[in-house]
């Protein structure tokens, strides 16, 4: 199939570029034609953020947005932050000492899956075809090595690699321009990173694991607009991150933590570390009387601007968290994401609208550095590096100095270039941690977590989790107690014994959320994420 443009990924960043193309398209009377494909089962099924949402890039993409009826509601009414010092102890942050980037005053707190669900709805309204279900397998090149397009997964293959009934080939999607915004660590993007070397001169790029929960509780608990923030306990010694509760719209709540992947303690599960953070008083009284109903978790990168990798190569343009746009400074990605997609958009057209046959590298690096995305980001850019470098306590004085007093400006580079992968420390080197039982009132098992996430894969078919050296499990990764059992947050690793009491490696991949952090965390890098047969995966609500 020939179309003008295909996109990959129905994100905040696809789907933007979809409606700012068909936008510009309108204006010229220009007929244009653009793809979207998208790997989940529906639009926003694998979608999953905080999330609070500054509405600038919305602002500048449909200005009317609010008499469209976007499901922006819930406008952000009070700002929380606390330092939590223990398991029944903590401080409140006066607001005075809160960094400027993490005041929300004009943000709203919303599902993002939902706000996809409302662009892709604009988005064929426009004229953009939309496929979901459709997961992007492979990137397709000219003979003079530029993108040509992409192919989709074949359909009804088997785990033995054969095809079975109703199995359908995939299909290839020839573009003169192709889009990837898969998101946080998109396999596609990972290759072509690599193919074209579009990280040189950059530094290491960062993760962190988000896990999040929707809960329903009791109206008269209810606080719409209530935003609260924290750090601190249970992530001491090497490990860091934040957590979040906002409450939203319909009587619900949405709780969750992100982890930074750098931590060096092999024994640390980030799922477990948020089990517990769950039970603080600050938390639970949020939580209590509540019911549970939706659980998820992904990867966001958190490198900022010395790790964005240039987003043009000959044929194709990297946006969004594929690239690495996210704003840690402000914990959002959603706003920088859609704007990196509407200047995709108006740089591609620029070179459609003339007589374009594609295949050429177009200069979104050049309009990226021009905008006020690169302006935000370049402010950001020492915010990551200066808590890894310095912790929580100096690194948050740093940052509060450089982004309160400073506007962000300080003349000085702070940048990290050691990969969260290499951090681990052996096992033996480091202390254990205790984890309690899960009450199931507050706290949850992996498998029950798993079970409201949605998740479903056809369970005959190719692992999607490829291991290059399927020794290194039970082998080279044995220093560090096999860290993939505690890393990923929905227990596709364990290690089971056989009939005879040997150890083996088992890979429950039917239970994958596709977070993408054994694809990031494995410290030996023998792990590489591949998309499953489309469809498959979470199938989030509200989230």
């Amino acid at each position: 199939m020939e179309f003008d443009v295909v996109i990959v990924g129905a994100g905040p960043a696809g789907l933007s570029t979809a409606c700012k193309l068909l936008q510009l398209a309108q204006e010229k009377q220009q007929e244009l034609t653009v793809c979207v494909v998208e790997k989940g089962s529906e639009v926003g099924a694998h979608i999953l953020s905080g999330a609070i949402l500054e509405p600038t890039a919305m602002n500048e993409l449909f200005p009317d947005w609010k008499d469209m009826g976007a499901p922006l509601t819930t406008a952000v009414t009070k700002d929380e932050m606390h330092m939590l010092r223990g398991p029944e102890s903590g401080i409140a942050m006066p607001g005075f000492f809160i960094p400027k980037p993490m005041h929300n005053d004009g943000n709203y707190i919303v599902s993002l899956g939902n706000v996809c669900r409302w662009l892709a709805e604009q988005a064929e309204n426009l004229g953009a075809e939309v496929f979901p279900g459709f997961a992007a397998a492979e990137v397709l090149y000219h003979e003079d090595g530029s993108v040509k397009g992409i192919a989709t997964g074949d359909m009804g293959v088997g785990a033995d690699g054969e095809p079975k009934d109703g199995y359908m080939p995939g299909m290839e999607l020839h573009a003169k321009y192709t889009i990837f915004s898969e998101g946080c660590r998109g396999h596609l993007g990972k290759q072509l990173i690599d193919k074209f070397d579009l990280d040189a001169g950059t530094v290491s790029q960062h993760y962190g694991i988000g896990i999040k929960e929707l809960w329903d509780i009791p109206a008269e608990q209810h606080q719409p607009g209530l935003v609260v923030h924290g750090s601190g306990w249970p992530l001491t010694g090497g490990a860091s991150g934040g957590w979040f509760l906002y409450h939203g719209d319909n009587n619900q709540v949405v709780v969750g933590l992100i982890v930074d992947l750098n931590y060096d303690n092999p024994h640390l599960s980030p799922f477990d570390e948020f089990q517990r953070l769950k039970h603080h008083p600050v938390l639970k009284q949020h939580l209590e009387g509540g019911s549970r109903v939706s659980y998820g978790a992904r990867a966001v990168e958190k490198g900022g601007l010395f790790a964005l990798p240039r987003m043009s190569m000959p044929g194709a343009l990297l946006i969004g968290c594929d690239a690495g746009t996210m704003n840690f400074s402000k914990i959002k990605g959603s706003h920088t994401a859609m704007k990196s997609g509407m200047l995709a958009a108006e740089t591609v057209f620029a070179e459609l609208s003339g007589a374009a046959e594609g295949g050429k590298q177009l200069p979104l690096d050049d309009n990226f550095k021009n905008s006020w995305l690169h302006d935000e980001l370049h402010r950001a850019r020492n915010f990551g590096a200066a808590m890894h470098k310095f912790g929580t306590w100096f690194g948050g004085a740093f940052n509060w100095i450089d982004q309160n007093i400073f506007g962000g400006k300080l003349p000085i580079d702070l940048k990290d270039d050691a990969p969260d992968y290499a951090q681990l420390k052996p096992a033996s080197q480091m202390p254990k941690i205790d984890y309690p039982k899960p009450d199931g009132v507050i706290s949850f098992d992996k498998l029950s977590s798993v079970f409201l996430s949605g998740t479903n894969h056809e369970e005959d078919q190719p692992c999607h989790l490829n291991l290059k050296d399927a020794s290194i499990p039970l082998g080279t990764n044995m220093q560090w107690d096999e860290p993939a059992q505690r890393y990923c947050p929905a227990g596709v690793y364990e290690i089971l014994d056989d009939e005879e009491g040997n150890p083996q490696f088992q890979i429950n991949g039917q239970n994958c959320l596709h977070c993408k952090t054994c694809d990031i965390k494995d410290p030996s890098q023998n792990i590489t994420w591949v998309v499953p047969e489309g469809a498959g995966g979470p199938n989030y609500p509200n989230m």
